[in-house]
């Protein structure tokens, strides 16, 4: 499924109009039914139901005013508070909110305190469920004063709020909000937004629908929209099928180079997280001195000692001849999860990449090594793939987390250019950005993984999918694996979760891919 920016939708709506004669009322009425139907099943039943419609002016507003007919007719008590401008109503709002007059229903036009006050009574004695069709898609920047007070004054209420396409005052392009409404339940139409999924409007969007409403399906698939939820059947889609003569052999061989002094464990779940999501073979190379540690730490992993130039510390000419030998006998290169920061190990990691001829995954500190070199990355012999968190990608892009959070997208989607890499941007969404322009969002993961080594596991992952499947497409499966083995995790565990149980669950989750048609 596409996920739509405001101009995106903007284009769809105007080639629904020009190329197929699609009329923008017949929409509003899809939009309208659809608000009606989910609003039913969320509530259980509409009839003797208070349903409290706040609508601004524009088409969002629009869409819920056409619901109202609905709810009515369902058996609901309805009442109608109008925001903004009045004199501005779009056409088809103008008429949704002619025909909710003519049947009788209460409108009021919130134009003074005295209107705020009444609407405060009818949510705290006359609501069951309110309908925010405030502000939509074309939102951007703060909201007015006047249109503040309304939104807290729902939020206030404690009612359950249903969202018409996207919480109102969410910026639909970034997720950024300010004032905005908390929905229980959002219902977008046509498709879902950028916003849905970057906090803090992932957190205000609720529980999150989506219906197409009637618009031509060949918009809603166009190759023009740069953004893709990475959904179960795309997930699917992509994951290697394993033949029965298969062996450890065909099924993908990683290399590791991970590991330093009280940083064992990342590189021990890495290694092993490339196996479990299926890979045949996954070698670990780590500093000489950590060797025999890794050898009884793990047992299905390989290990290989690397010169060091200090102890534990990998480093000099010795160790990249090391690793490049070995490499050539693997299909993935993963570089950086706890290797530490020292000077040698750092031009290390710039080395590997400039030489080795093979998918490279730069995860942790191997991203460090780049910080104030990023054009380094332009001179790899295949296309890297970084894992960043945002601490890491805005210490490599020289910004700060609070700046990069501005325009997430639009920074990863440049940075994925400029430095011709894949960039895996760990949030509460991971993206993926390839340097095409496209993006690709996660639909599974939860606040349970926020704990240590869970993006080690992740970095893993990614590198044993693509070793076996030998496409970067699968490296939207290992983002989906990972976070379905978090889920599964999260089901059992909540937030007591730890990165061990992440990697416990991929082989059910890869399972539980196999099975989607």
């Amino acid at each position: 499924m596409k996920i739509a920016s405001a101009k995106d939708m903007r284009a769809i709506d105007r080639d629904s109009l020009e190329r197929f004669g699609v009329q923008e009322i017949l929409l509003m009425e899809n939009a309208a039914r659809v608000i009606a139907v989910e609003t039913e099943k969320f509530m259980g039943s509409l009839v003797d139901k208070n349903v409290c419609i706040v609508a601004g002016s524009g088409n969002n507003g629009g869409d819920a005013l056409a619901s109202a007919r609905h709810f009515l007719n369902c058996g609901a008590k309805v009442k109608i508070f109008l925001v903004g401008n009045l004199a501005h109503l779009t056409p088809a709002a103008a008429m949704q909110r002619d025909i909710c007059t003519n049947m009788g229903m209460d409108i009021l036009a919130m134009d003074s305190p005295r209107t705020l006050d009444r609407l405060k009574v009818v949510l705290r004695r006359f609501t069951d469920v309110v309908i925010d069709g405030i502000l939509g898609t074309g939102f951007s920047g703060k909201v007015r004063e006047e249109t503040a007070e309304i939104i807290d004054a729902i939020n206030d209420s404690g009612k359950p709020v249903v969202a018409v396409d996207i919480a109102s005052g969410v910026d639909a392009d970034t997720g950024r909000a300010d004032t905005a409404i908390l929905a229980r339940l959002t219902i977008s139409l046509g498709l879902p937004k950028i916003g849905h999924f970057i906090s803090p409007g992932a957190e205000l969007s609720g529980n999150l629908l989506v219906d197409s409403i009637g618009i031509p399906a060949i918009l809603l698939h166009n190759d023009e929209i740069k953004q893709t939820l990475i959904d179960d059947a795309m997930a699917a889609s992509k994951l290697p099928r394993r033949p029965f003569s298969a062996h450890k052999g065909s099924c993908g061989r990683v290399l590791c180079v991970a590991g330093s002094p009280g940083l064992t464990g990342a590189a021990a779940l890495t290694s092993q997280a490339a196996l479990k999501v299926g890979a045949g073979i996954a070698t670990l190379a780590i500093g000489e001195s950590l060797h025999d540690l890794m050898e009884v730490k793990l047992t299905e992993v390989m290990t290989c000692p690397v010169e060091e130039s200090e102890r534990g510390i990998m480093g000099g000419d010795r160790a990249l001849g090391s690793i490049l030998q070995v490499a050539d006998r693997h299909d993935v290169l993963l570089v950086g999860p706890g290797l530490g920061r020292n000077g040698d190990t750092l031009e290390l990691v710039r080395s590997i990449a400039a030489n080795v001829n093979k998918p490279l995954i730069i995860d942790a500190d191997g991203i460090f090594a780049f910080c104030g070199h990023g054009e380094l990355l332009r001179d790899c012999k295949q296309t890297p793939i970084l894992t960043p968190h945002l601490g890491e990608m805005a210490a490599f892009l020289e910004t700060s987390v609070v700046k990069l959070r501005e325009n997430l997208v639009e920074i990863v989607r440049k940075a994925a250019k400029n430095f011709n890499a894949v960039f895996v941007v760990k949030s509460e969404c991971t993206i993926v950005a390839n340097p095409t322009g496209e993006l690709f969002f996660t639909s599974k993961g939860n606040a349970g993984m926020a704990t240590a080594g869970c993006g080690d596991v992740l970095a893993g992952t990614i590198a044993g999918i693509l070793a076996e499947s030998k496409n970067y497409d699968a490296i939207m499966t290992g983002v989906y694996l990972h976070g379905l083995a978090g889920d599964l995790a999260y089901g059992e565990l909540g937030e007591g979760l730890v990165a061990t149980d992440v990697l416990a669950k991929l082989p059910a989750a890869r399972q539980m891919l196999k099975s989607v048609s």
